[in-house]
């Protein structure tokens, strides 16, 4: 894959592009993370949308990426943001619970999480590890389990995960996510 004939999943792409609205995104302070654009980006979308700020944070330098850091640590930038954005990250994460994690934490009350990962069915694609696939109920439990409150939760026929979740006001971390207890199935 040389980042610039491949594109990110048509569906998954699609799903990014209806999910997040102006209303979602207008004046809002914007995470993506995973954001080298290897094989596409929803960044483009999401600028012409009117954000207050956009930051891209993955692990290696590339296009799209304005910090080099391991998502697991986002909580040390000090920040909350209205919109988080992951796309086709989560299934090359060895510590999906610490990601998840760190991704729920710097996400603001009230704001919106969009997630797009693969699920059981697709192809082995390390970059530079393939970990995990989430099948689409396991996915709505650690969403739940976080405390989030799920708008759309799709299955993608790729075979993929899409989710849209927003952050109650009110939110605390439940006393038990219940991710101790979810074993994904690996590549």
């Amino acid at each position: 894959m040389d980042g610039k004939t491949d594109l990110m999943h048509e569906s998954a792409m699609d799903f990014a592009l209806g999910a997040l609205t102006a209303a979602d995104v207008e004046g809002q302070h914007v995470l993506e993370a995973g954001s080298y654009n290897l094989n596409g980006s929803v960044r483009g979308h999401v600028m012409r949308l009117g954000p207050a700020s956009y930051l891209g944070v993955d692990l290696q330098r590339g296009d799209g990426v304005d910090l080099v850091m391991d998502a697991v640590r986002l909580p040390v930038l000090g920040r909350e943001f209205g919109v988080v954005i992951s796309t086709e990250m989560l299934e090359h994460v060895e510590d999906w619970r610490g990601v998840m994690r760190a991704l729920v934490e710097v996400l603001a009350p009230g704001g919106v999480m969009m997630l797009t990962t693969r699920s059981p069915g697709f192809a082995y694609h390390p970059h530079p590890v393939d970990c995990w696939r989430y099948p689409v109920d396991m996915m709505g439990a650690i969403v739940k389990g976080a405390g989030l409150e799920i708008i759309m939760l799709l299955p993608d026929p790729t075979p993929g995960v899409f989710v849209k979740a927003r952050k109650p006001l009110d939110w605390a971390w439940p006393e038990s996510t219940g991710w101790d207890a979810i074993e994904l199935p690996t590549p």
